[in-house]
């Protein structure tokens, strides 16, 4: 991703727009929105070691693999980050997100608190971090139960999670309640067009400084 500066185009590095929420409070809805708007952005497609729900699409959602295989990419450093959440294991490859950083490309994350304070701590330069919260437990119910992709006694756990996840918000740059998803979408948008142009990420200024100074 490049910028534009008097007919110049600057360089600049890329970012991880990191967005974390509740199971239900609408992280995943907004990712797909982001990914429609935003194509240039690039989606890292976590591993898991969870079933595949039936509205889910391997490769596209996640890669879903054996517990074996997440153990060993932990192992080898192939994993950024990696988070143990409701009983199953996910992690975020490394290779590509690494790549198109230093690239100039941006990387978008959907992964939960554990996994968004593992980035942050590694990578706090590159990490744009985002906690989305629902308006109320009521509604974050509701939305579980609409979903109709889990069990009652499965959406009481990720009730009584979302509990401890939300204490976590003040670990986030920005934190937004989405009662309105065209709103907070809004908002993302918002955030990542001002966080693209921040003067840390312009690797490509100095030459045109330089010039600029020496006219």
């Amino acid at each position: 991703m490049i910028a534009h500066f008097a007919n110049e185009q600057i360089a600049r590095r890329g970012l991880m727009f990191v967005l974390s929420s509740p199971s239900g409070a609408g992280k995943t809805t907004l990712t797909r929105l982001l990914r429609e708007q935003e194509p240039s952005l690039i989606l890292s497609v976590s591993v898991t070691t969870r079933k595949r729900r039936p509205s889910e699409v391997d490769g596209v959602h996640y890669h879903f693999i054996r517990e074996s295989e997440f153990f060993a990419m932990r192992e080898c450093g192939a994993l950024l980050e990696s988070a143990h959440v409701h009983g199953n294991h996910y992690g975020s490859p490394r290779d590509r997100v690494e790549q198109a950083l230093n690239e100039g490309k941006d990387v978008l994350f959907d992964i939960d608190y554990q996994g968004a304070q593992q980035l942050t701590a590694s990578s706090p330069d590159d990490v744009v971090s985002i906690f989305i919260l629902p308006p109320s437990m009521q509604e974050l119910r509701a939305r579980l139960e609409r979903r109709a992709e889990d069990s009652a006694e499965i959406i009481e756990k990720r009730l009584a999670a979302a509990r401890k996840e939300i204490n976590s918000w003040r670990d986030y740059r920005y934190v937004l309640v989405n009662d309105d998803l065209d709103k907070t979408f809004l908002q993302l948008r918002m955030i990542l067009a001002a966080e693209r142009l921040k003067r840390e990420r312009q690797t490509g200024l100095e030459p045109i400084i330089d010039r600029l100074v020496d006219q």
